[in-house]
């Protein structure tokens, strides 16, 4: 029996639209204007946006010339301590005695007329809570108000899985956060994903920008299968997992049959397959032309996921299958 992701179920030649989930503007500590920032995306053929300033809701296309579709959306926060920005938008963490740890929250809604329970330019304030079990009545009060919500960079705030595997509602996680990975090296790779996927928790891969300073947006994007571009269309999809991430390679299917995990990809010099409890398996190109690897896997894997990785180091990751 054929299981394919579901990213990559359904006709060959539906859309994949292209989209960011996490990002910053002057209506927060993003060094751009709303107006920039959506345009730079379309610019790169974004088909929709999430404008996601610190507790500030948003709804609205400043640059309505632009024919894309936002997101509604904000990035709340609970932790202990506050972070400071400094000129070239790069986050820190505004240590004391105790140290730095935190919980930051993507969200994303419906429309306002389809049960979204927030207003234009809602504002509110931080959590301030020391723990996954603190933060959890936060994240569940956004949940009862229509929101679907991304964990964000998990090293970033120094919340190695066991710190953040017991918060419940999720539909994701960041597996990839540019701006992270370009300031500080860190969030580069689905770290700690294997861990939460390894408990039996389903939960989805997100690459995403957290796009503060300009050179952070557009260097990671999700690649969603909806029947539309509409934000009701999109966000199911979502939730579906009819997505996969990406720095830059393409991936075009990935189904397991009889044994065997295939991955069809655009020109990669290696694509790794991944689960808890198995050592990675790994097909290398030499000269970075790899479009197709076959994985014998038998029938032993609780779920598989692929990394595509091109001549250039960038990556790609599929969502998993998951096979018990």
């Amino acid at each position: 029996m054929m299981i394919r992701q579901q990213a990559f179920a359904g006709a060959k030649d539906a859309p994949m639209y292209k989209g960011g989930l996490h990002c910053h503007t002057t209506r927060s500590d993003g060094r751009g204007t709303p107006e920039e920032v959506i345009r730079l995306h379309k610019e790169h053929g974004y088909d929709f946006l999430a404008l996601t300033d610190h507790r500030n809701y948003n709804y609205t296309n400043f640059a309505p010339e632009c024919d894309i579709t936002i997101i509604p959306g904000m990035e709340y926060d609970g932790g202990g301590f506050p972070t400071i920005t400094d000129n070239e938008g790069t986050l820190t963490p505004a240590f004391d005695s105790t140290g730095f740890r935190c919980f930051h929250t993507v969200c994303i809604g419906p429309e306002k007329e389809n049960g979204n329970a927030y207003e234009q330019d809602q504002r509110f304030d931080s959590a301030r809570v020391r723990s996954q079990e603190e933060y959890q009545p936060y994240l569940d009060k956004l949940h009862a108000d229509g929101q679907m919500t991304v964990y964000c960079h998990p090293e970033w705030s120094s919340t190695p899985a066991r710190y953040f595997s017991k918060l419940k509602g999720n539909f994701a996680m960041e597996i990839w956060n540019s701006g992270c990975a370009i300031n500080m090296d860190m969030d580069t790779d689905a770290a700690y994903w294997d861990e939460i996927l390894g408990q039996g928790i389903r939960l989805w891969g997100v690459a995403t920008d957290d796009g503060h300073s300009m050179n952070h947006h557009c260097n990671g994007w999700v690649r969603v299968r909806a029947a539309s571009r509409s934000v009701s269309d999109i966000l199911a999809a979502l939730k579906e997992g009819k997505f996969y991430s990406s720095c830059g390679p393409e991936i075009y299917d990935f189904y397991y049959e009889d044994g065997k995990a295939v991955v069809i990809c655009s020109e990669a010099a290696t694509v790794r397959l991944q689960a808890d409890k198995h050592p990675n398996r790994v097909v290398r190109s030499a000269d970075g032309t790899l479009t197709r690897a076959e994985f014998d896997i038998g029938q032993s894997y609780s779920y598989i996921r692929a990394t595509v990785i091109d001549r250039d180091g960038k990556h790609a990751w599929t969502n998993p299958i998951f096979l018990k």
